[in-house]
């Protein structure tokens, strides 16, 4: 018999970043010295009173069943977690708990999107959002915001894109893969267009929100434009700011209709999320973030390194990132050049294989809806963030010009 596979399945593709670490995984396996910057995820571990908040609720049987939206005492925590952090009031009925903020997106497109619908995606992007669109029905689409721009989407894009469909606006900031920051001024900007197209719902993706370089508070649109909240979804979680991306706990703040319609869609596909990630993301919430500081400290080290390495090799263009924990680079100029071994480089996708030739492990800028260029993480040992920059140098430096001898 011949397995069908529907057409939904069939829109979207395996994570890029999960390709690249398994590769990286083999080639270690194998022997082979790799430096892995593909993974965004921090290197620290999850702060230990929040392991012992996880320890006590097992201890205690706190592994039952949970409400679907999310354990009451967690949602009041992320309700305070929002006014203190953000200056943002929500009502408890507007906030919802899921498994990682993927479920979160993924079950407000599902809520909101019919067949056809469109969402305005800037690029590059978290691949994420557009498959999570395609998945749902709708249509992804792809704004281009180049480095010019700073990696960041313009009003006169925005204006130009809104159609008769457009459902929803995603803004990440800080960014992945760009680490780009929206202003003050460029959040007021875009809001100027937004107001013209009231049917338009907006999406803030704030998972980086505290790791930003201009030790400022986070802000986002709603910040800015609080006129806004009716129509916006805020999605947040645990993951980076904690260190906890394997307890997959996020969550979403928005308009309780919305909210309620995303509560019905995960009662029916992965319901409560895990009792004990929600006890550890609790006490997340309620113990602070003094353990934060140092933690920036070295995400700024790193970026410091590695733009100062590669901002020096002839060929590429590096994007300083302002917040998260990535570097983005554009090798437009490396395009056509060749290796020693007269392999072509026709691509970022064959950029980063010869740069895993050279034991440094990166994500084509392919995989982000912007090509060429690459993603470099930084959340890796500093000392393994310093020699990548001498190990791609000395690899760029090493390419051959178009029709220069062999």
């Amino acid at each position: 018999m011949s397995l069908q596979l529907s057409q939904r399945v069939q829109r979207v593709s395996l994570s890029a970043n999960a390709a690249a670490k398994s590769r990286v995984t083999e080639l270690r396996e194998a022997g082979r010295d790799i430096l892995d910057l593909t993974t965004g995820e921090p290197d620290f571990d999850t702060p230990e009173h929040i392991k012992q908040a996880a320890y006590a609720a097992i201890e205690r049987g706190a592994t039952k069943y949970t409400a679907t939206p999310g354990v009451k005492a967690l949602r009041l925590a992320i309700q305070r977690k929002l006014q203190d952090e953000n200056r943002l009031a929500y009502e408890l009925g507007q906030i919802v708990v899921a498994n990682g903020a993927k479920g979160i997106i993924f079950n407000a497109f599902a809520a909101t999107l019919d067949d056809g619908d469109e969402v305005l995606v800037p690029v590059p992007y978290w691949p994420t959002f557009p498959d999570s669109v395609r998945f749902n029905g709708g249509v992804p689409i792809l704004l281009e915001c180049p480095l010019e721009h700073g990696c960041k989407l313009t009003p006169a894009q925005l204006e130009a894109a809104i159609g008769p469909r457009t459902r929803w606006l995603i803004l990440n900031s800080p960014s992945n893969p760009s680490g780009a920051v929206y202003s003050a001024a460029e959040l007021q900007a875009l809001a100027v267009v937004l107001r013209r197209h009231p049917q338009v719902l907006v999406l803030l993706d704030e998972l980086y929100e505290h790791i930003r370089f201009d030790g400022g508070q986070p802000l986002n649109l709603l910040n800015v434009a609080p006129d806004f909240k009716a129509r916006s979804l805020l999605v947040g979680g645990v993951s980076k700011t904690y260190a906890m991306t394997g307890w997959r706990i996020g969550f979403g703040a928005g308009p309780q209709k919305l909210v309620q319609a995303m509560a019905v869609v995960q009662s029916q596909s992965a319901s409560g999320a895990s009792s004990v990630g929600q006890a550890a993301a609790l006490a997340a919430f309620e113990g602070g973030l003094e353990f934060l500081q140092p933690q920036v400290a070295a995400y700024r080290e790193r970026r410091d390194l590695l733009v100062q390495a590669l901002s020096e090799v002839e060929g590429l263009q590096v994007l300083e990132p302002e917040g998260g924990f990535f570097v983005f680079i554009r090798c437009a100029d490396l395009i056509g050049r060749s290796t020693p071994g007269g392999q072509v480089i026709d691509s970022d996708n064959d950029l980063v294989d010869w740069l895993l030739e050279e034991g440094v492990a990166a994500v084509a800028g392919s995989a982000y809806g912007l090509s060429p260029w690459f993603r470099l993480s930084i959340a890796t040992a500093t000392d393994s963030v310093a020699e990548a920059g001498k190990r791609i140098a000395s690899a760029c430096a090493r390419l051959k010009p178009r029709g220069a001898a062999a």
